[in-house]
């Protein structure tokens, strides 16, 4: 069994050096949450330090086409046989040349999309092209996470983006970050950037296109319950985190996981992706697009794929 992959082009539809990354990719300032004091205060503050010290800077020759090579067949296996991973209009991806590929996120920390689409992009154009993506600073500097910068993934932010863009690489971005991913599971079906457009800012300044990304099945691999945004105000991880969440899931092997800093144990749903046709904004929105005119036309091209992708499943996890 190998993971399906499509190279159509067409699809149902016709259609600040900021140094901390948080997946957002322009978030506006928000309040300081409250002061932490007494152990909690200093266990968290502990934790934000060794946070901080440990994401890498981003070295974008970190990523090794041999490594990607050779961990191909293996993971690929492991993403046909458990996630059963299908992935259609990889025809719409430029050919060549720095495009932002923006996706929907779902599945916790260590979400499954990133991780069938990643294996399907370098199957298809050959490991040789340049391709990031990029993840929380938690995901970075996880320890025994290393691995994942050998594929491309660095910390979250507008530096970081731009970087890579100027180096004519292909970049995943997620603009929905933790608010998206760890959406409850009743909200699976509704792709959510929180009204981040920092996206749409990049494309415009570098003038690449942007490919929607849209994928399903992730929100399936737990029991999502809450966000825990008000957990997360309470304990301050917002302001020293950059964490608006403290997610709340039943699953494996844990139960109650709170937080899911260790990740879990995805349960076998069926993923299936759609990369959509690129979106060009000054050939759609003339040569000064309206950010919100965009945004609204980004996300309505996004739900409507994924409501289509919905209606084809059948049941929760078995697709």
């Amino acid at each position: 069994m190998i993971v399906a992959v499509s190279a159509t082009a067409t699809s149902r539809n016709g259609h600040s050096a900021n140094p901390v990354g948080d997946g957002r990719l322009g978030r506006e300032d928000e309040p300081a949450g409250p002061s932490l004091a007494g152990l909690p205060g200093r266990l968290i503050r502990a934790l934000a330090e060794q946070v901080t010290q440990r994401v890498p800077p981003a070295d974008l020759d970190e990523r090794d086409p041999d490594y990607i090579r050779e961990a191909l067949p293996g993971m690929w296996l492991l993403c046909s046989l458990w996630f059963r991973g299908e992935v259609r209009g990889l025809g719409n991806i430029p050919e060549e040349g720095p495009v932002l590929l923006v996706g929907n996120h779902s599945g916790g920390n260590l979400s499954p999309d990133t991780t069938v689409f990643t294996l399907a992009f370098s199957a298809y154009f050959g490991v040789e092209r340049r391709f990031y993506q990029l993840a929380h600073n938690l995901v970075v500097s996880m320890p025994g996470l290393g691995f994942l910068r050998k594929f491309g993934t660095v910390a979250a932010s507008p530096a970081n983006a731009e970087k890579a863009l100027r180096s004519g690489a292909a970049v995943l971005v997620y603009p929905g970050g933790d608010h998206e991913v760890h959406r409850p599971s009743w909200q699976g079906g509704r792709v959510d950037f929180a009204g981040r457009k920092g996206f749409l800012r990049l494309a415009l300044e570098h003038d690449v296109p942007i490919v929607p990304v849209v994928s399903i099945g992730g929100q399936e691999t737990a029991l999502f319950l809450s966000r825990g945004e008000s957990l997360s105000r309470l304990f301050g991880l917002d302001r020293l985190l950059r964490l608006k969440v403290l997610p709340i899931s039943l699953a494996l092997p844990w139960g109650v996981n709170v937080g899911d800093f260790l990740g879990h144990v995805p349960l076998p749903a069926k993923i299936t992706i759609e990369a959509l046709p690129p979106i060009r904004l000054r050939d759609e929105f003339g040569p000064e697009p309206d950010v919100d005119e965009a945004y609204d036309h980004v996300i309505r091209t996004m739900q409507e794929t994924l409501d289509a992708l919905a209606a084809e499943r059948r049941l929760p996890v078995i697709g």
